[in-house]
């Protein structure tokens, strides 16, 4: 299954296309890691916290559920979530900007999320989401989509008090951004806690 409907479907429909979806078949054969496409969609209409990140890694991409991996470790850490909690997909939606791991290139460097899958499905997958009270905007590729802002990541978490309690943006998770987490004490000791306490008062 491929290509965009414009009919609107029931949000279990919506999870089947997306699992069949082979749009980027050609381009992920032809990256260095040679591998098919693998969406990985993980929500329910009930969802009522949205964490919109940028694509699934390839830890994901084989086990097939998103965020198995340190950065989901850390991510739980950040939102006080076990992991029962953060894979309830009847509370939690996960829905990054890309549903497949995009590859690495040459250098095993991850490649950008292909632009043609957030216009293929974003939109549908939001319409579908009636119930979100509150989204987590991980990384500048969500936050740019969500937001519609065109400043750093930096800049945009900085401002998160203008975004609160609605939405919250995020860098990603990753040990790569372990020197900015240092470099911005405020993140720890500032939007963390108020991030967890409105995660807690969402989730019950």
């Amino acid at each position: 299954m491929v290509g965009r409907s414009s009919a609107k479907m029931e949000p279990d429909q919506l999870v089947q296309h997306i699992r069949g979806c082979t749009l980027c078949a050609d381009r992920f054969a032809a990256t260095a890691t040679g591998h098919a496409p693998r969406p990985v969609p993980w929500f329910a209409s009930s969802a009522r916290l949205l964490i919109a990140g940028q694509a699934p890694g390839l830890r994901v991409h084989d086990s097939g559920r998103p965020f198995t991996d340190p950065s989901g470790d850390r991510l739980r850490q950040w939102l006080g979530l076990s992991e029962a909690q953060f894979y309830d997909r009847a509370r939690v939606a996960i829905v990054p900007m890309a549903f497949c791991f995009p590859g690495y290139d040459t250098k095993k460097s991850d490649l950008p999320p292909p632009k043609i899958c957030a216009q293929t499905w974003h939109r549908q997958v939001m319409a579908a989401l009636p119930n979100i009270g509150l989204r987590l905007l991980v990384g500048g590729a969500a936050q740019r989509w969500h937001l519609g802002t065109k400043t750093s990541v930096t800049e945009t978490v900085q401002g998160w008090r203008a975004l609160a309690p609605d939405s919250y943006p995020l860098p990603h998770p990753s040990w790569r951004n372990t020197a900015w987490i240092k470099k911005n004490p405020w993140f720890e000791a500032e939007l963390l806690p108020d991030l967890r306490a409105r995660v807690k008062e969402l989730m019950e």
